[in-house]
């Protein structure tokens, strides 16, 4: 069974804005971001529609981070345990 660790606070992840230094901070599953419902979905299944044809393969999570001082975003995939 795969299971994210940032998702069920096995560990605390942040990095280095490449913007403005600042810290990027952990918003969650970029998936549940894709409209109303997809935090509903099955991770497994909103992975064939996320525009990359091997993800549904990668025993990864991806997780959306943001800057607390400059607001911009990215996408950083969490290997799964």
């Amino acid at each position: 069974m795969n299971i994210c660790p940032l998702c069920n606070d096995f560990i605390d992840y942040s990095f280095q804005c490449s913007e403005c230094s600042g810290v990027m901070e952990d918003q969650g599953k970029a998936y549940d971001y894709y409209d109303d419902y997809s935090a509903y979905m099955d991770t497994d299944l909103i992975k064939l529609a996320d525009g990359d044809d091997v993800s549904s393969k990668k025993p990864v999570c991806l997780h959306l981070f943001r800057c607390k001082e400059c607001g911009s975003e990215k996408n950083e995939n969490i290997t799964y345990q």
